[in-house]
């Protein structure tokens, strides 16, 4: 009996230390994740959020990776994590990942471009908007299409938008088009024009803009006659988990962002976004 205690005392020991490993292997519980803010978004939006090499122009490391991210809504999610008090931490995630990621408690919240729209506000909480837009449609520059002044000059053209979004949605409102089949991303998209896959695809202005910059084919046509959209389509909010606790905390950051801080942060967006993206 004397020689089989020791031995029943270091199983027991190696068994406690093994548990309490695995109590924190996966962060649920640690002090390293209630110190963090992670944040999901596509790191392919340019300018409001891209994917790449280094962390020059304040980009963030992308979580498990060894890429960076950058962009108009990098820059908003690392005002609201120090407001916070608490780490950032991007959590690169396809679009149709985010919601459930966000629910799942994968990620505290998403910044990634995403509207409040009424459908997404049964699932989700969202903040007030911290940015607004316009949308347009981004075509090859000197074709057909550039300089059109109504959505109706559409008619006939191959037209596309991301999977999942209103902007896929309201590509009925162009009689006579040919709606081409939603693409998941925007990079797609734009190879898709290059390639006259499609005639053009809609999107929001700022992003159109960074396409047109980083590639010197395409133009972005802005609408006399445009799209029918909601106050919430056009809007752009924080994405919460419902009940997070997070929502008047993070509203009260977003007030202390001024108009004009927000359109510094997204024209510096616009001229640093990678050409490639």
């Amino acid at each position: 009996m004397k020689k089989k205690a020791p031995f029943l005392f270091l199983l027991l020991l190696s068994a406690i230390i093994l548990l309490a490993g695995c109590g924190t292997s996966n962060g649920s519980g640690s002090g390293d994740d209630a110190d963090t803010f992670k944040v999901g978004l596509e790191a392919g939006y340019a300018p409001f959020n891209w994917t790449q090499n280094d962390d020059s122009n304040g980009a963030v490391k992308i979580d498990g990776t060894s890429e960076y991210a950058g962009g108009y809504d990098v820059e908003v999610a690392k005002k609201i994590a120090d407001g916070l008090g608490k780490k950032l931490v991007i959590v690169k995630t396809e679009w149709d990942g985010l919601v459930p990621a966000l629910t799942s408690g994968k990620i505290d919240a998403i910044i990634a471009g995403m509207s409040p729209t009424e459908e997404r506000k049964q699932t989700i909480d969202f903040t007030d908007n911290y940015y607004k837009s316009n949308l347009v449609m981004v075509v090859k520059k000197g074709g057909k299409y550039d300089g059109a002044t109504s959505i109706q000059d559409f008619k006939g053209a191959k037209v596309t938008a991301q999977l999942n979004t209103f902007h896929y949605s309201v590509i009925d409102q162009i009689k006579g088009v040919s709606k081409q089949t939603a693409m998941d991303n925007f990079p797609s998209m734009r190879v898709a024009l290059e390639s006259g896959v499609i005639d053009g695809y809609v999107s929001e202005r700022p992003e159109a803009v960074s396409a047109s910059n980083a590639n010197d084919n395409f133009a972005m046509v802005e609408f006399k006659d445009g799209f029918e959209t909601s106050e919430d389509d056009t809007a752009i909010a924080v994405g919460l988990k419902k009940d997070s606790g997070l929502k008047d905390k993070i509203n009260e950051i977003l007030k202390g962002i001024s108009e004009e801080d927000r359109t510094k942060i997204m024209d510096d967006a616009i001229v640093n976004q990678p050409a490639a993206k």
